[in-house]
């Protein structure tokens, strides 16, 4: 339960109070993921970014370049944010919860069924840290994820992807989340969220030349669902092989029409 509550005005300020109060402590952006079940923060400190000018989209040199503590709904208002992010940015159903969620908390946060992971690793985004480190999205979700994340940047914003969501319904629990790019020398990238520990690229797949049925069962055998609410084991293997086979399908139908 929170107990004290920081606004700083500079960013030294924020990693301060951070060293200060140690485990103690957490940065908030919007608050929707530690207000809320099942990630309810326990921590007793909290350290608003909320003044720490985060809250930028600037495109430069070709690159999108996205605050920390920009909102979903800021980012999908914008006409510089690709398509496919602006679609799944649509899959948090709330326009209330996107008015509030960051897009550094949705990273931060790592959802198993993050609906915007996905995009953001075909897209192979670039977190930016603290000390202005820089570190591929994969990377990030595979480490400790202990720096403060100040924003993410788009190397390619107008890349070819497209993403899909299957749920029982619009605001429901999800069955999984799906995402496919073709890069410049038309490369499959594949990403899920739902149906593995955590969203990640199914890089063995990608050094596949699949397609169609071989790439369904493909996809089937190398994801882990679990059995649950939303679906059998066996129906998320098959729905996740179905879904990224027509989403690569549907890249290459971009490209023919470019």
């Amino acid at each position: 339960m929170i107990e004290q509550f920081f606004r700083p005005e500079q960013l030294g300020q924020a990693l301060e109070l951070k060293a200060r109060f140690g485990n103690d402590a957490v940065y908030m952006g919007g608050g929707s993921k530690l207000n809320a079940a099942p990630i309810r923060t326990d921590k007793k400190v909290a350290i608003s970014l909320e003044r720490l000018g985060l809250g930028q989209i600037e495109q430069q040199q070709g690159q999108l370049h996205i605050g920390a503590t920009v909102t979903l709904q800021t980012l999908k208002d914008d006409p510089r944010t690709p398509a496919a992010l602006c679609e799944a940015l649509g899959f948090v159903y709330s326009r209330h919860l996107r008015n509030q969620a960051t897009v550094g908390g949705e990273i931060a946060c790592q959802l198993q069924d993050s609906p915007l992971l996905p995009v953001l690793l075909v897209l192979e985004a670039v977190v930016v840290l603290e000390n202005n480190l820089l570190q591929p999205i994969d990377a990030y979700l595979a480490g400790q994820r202990n720096a403060l994340v100040l924003g993410v940047v788009l190397p390619e914003p107008e890349l070819r992807c497209v993403t899909r969501r299957i749920s029982r319904n619009a605001d429901g629990l999800a069955v999984m989340t799906a995402a496919v790019a073709l890069d410049s020398i038309g490369e499959m990238r594949v990403a899920v969220a739902g149906v593995t520990p955590q969203p990640m690229r199914l890089r063995d797949l990608e050094r596949r030349d699949l397609h169609d049925a071989a790439l369904e069962a493909a996809v089937s055998e190398l994801i882990s669902p679990r059995e649950d609410l939303a679906g059998s084991i066996s129906y998320k293997r098959y729905i996740t092989g179905v879904v990224v086979a027509d989403l690569l399908v549907d890249c290459q139908q971009q490209e023919v029409q470019a």
